[in-house]
């Protein structure tokens, strides 16, 4: 069985679009795959700053993926900064890449165009991402358009290293190219904490009627007809409701008679079917530290089991033993 490798960036608490773009398809590949899912906390280091923050949103985004339906048993969960291993292949593959292939790093090259200063953590942002995908002989990594680059440059040094040290010391990881559900936001743009237009995810039920009530919709009087298609509440809801319930309430929203204000309680009733189950159980969770400490270092222990095996072999490889 081939494996697949995902990292979670731990940068802020998840919300909605999170989760339904991209927790639930990576659960999935853990029916058809051996999976490995790592909470990226020296990848967050790059642009947050706030330590108490940080290791808030650890757990925060740990208990997510716990109450989302992640087994430890099945998946191998880890926190990266656990795995020394990874920070030591990232100098080998650092020393086997070009400085320009990094300044053709898409994150960096938007920093600089807007006028950032960016720091050498977001420089070298793909290597540290190399060196966590190579470090486990990952054969696929589930990724969006926007990281296919980073893949690529993975492949890249991979293929070097073994042209210069031997063929299949590292595996060539290939791209599990997917368009991430994109949920929309209060304000009908991509869901993003950077937009502050998010859902909270396991939030209380009355917050989380606050936050839909929010949602713009269009101003058409209570009996007029209303195109659902491109809305944030309906697009909302055909994330989360069966097709029989999205098509009913397409139907009611042309026919006229139907508001926008009965949409989003429609959207709260689904999401609290949903979501009111996994609510309790994040709070179970997130309410023991130790007990996340614990499962993480246990993971952590496993996974550095496989990257000593790695780096064994890139030793031997470049002459270091």
């Amino acid at each position: 069985m081939k494996t697949a490798l995902t990292g979670i960036k731990p940068t802020a608490v998840p919300h909605l679009g999170n989760y339904l773009g991209a927790i639930q398809p990576a659960l999935a590949l853990s029916k058809t795959y051996n999976t490995l899912y790592f909470i990226a906390d020296y990848h967050a280091f790059t642009t947050l700053r706030d330590p108490v923050a940080l290791r808030r949103h650890v757990y925060d985004v740990a208990a997510t993926w716990l109450a989302a339906g992640l087994d430890p048993q099945k998946t191998l969960f880890y926190r990266q900064s656990a795995v020394i291993e990874v920070f030591e292949l990232a100098w080998v593959l650092s020393c086997l890449l070009a400085t320009g292939q990094l300044e053709r790093g898409h994150a960096f090259k938007e920093a600089l165009a807007s006028g950032e200063a960016p720091n050498a953590g977001v420089f070298n942002y793909p290597v540290l991402m190399a060196a966590d995908i190579l470090l486990f002989d990952a054969h696929l990594v589930p990724v969006g358009q926007d990281q296919k680059q980073h893949l690529e440059l993975a492949r890249d040094v991979a293929l070097r290293f073994n042209h210069l040290f031997g063929e299949n010391t590292l595996v060539v990881p290939e791209p599990l190219v997917h368009e991430h559900l994109l949920v929309p936001g209060t304000d009908g743009r991509k869901m993003s904490k950077g937009y502050g237009n998010t859902v909270p995810l396991f939030a209380p039920a009355k917050e989380l009627k606050a936050a839909l009530l929010k949602i713009k919709t269009g101003s058409e009087p209570l009996d007029a007809p209303k195109e659902p298609r491109g809305n944030a509440v309906f697009e909302m809801y055909r994330a989360v409701a069966s097709a029989e319930e999205v098509q009913a309430m397409a139907e009611s929203l042309r026919r006229g008679g139907y508001g926008w204000g009965h949409a989003k309680l429609a959207l709260y009733d689904a999401l609290e079917v949903k979501l009111g189950p996994l609510r309790q159980r994040f709070l179970d969770l997130r309410g023991n530290e130790q007990a996340l400490d614990d499962l993480l270092a246990e993971g952590a222990k496993r996974a550095r089991h496989f990257a000593q095996a790695t780096m064994k072999r890139v030793r031997c490889a470049i002459g270091i033993s």
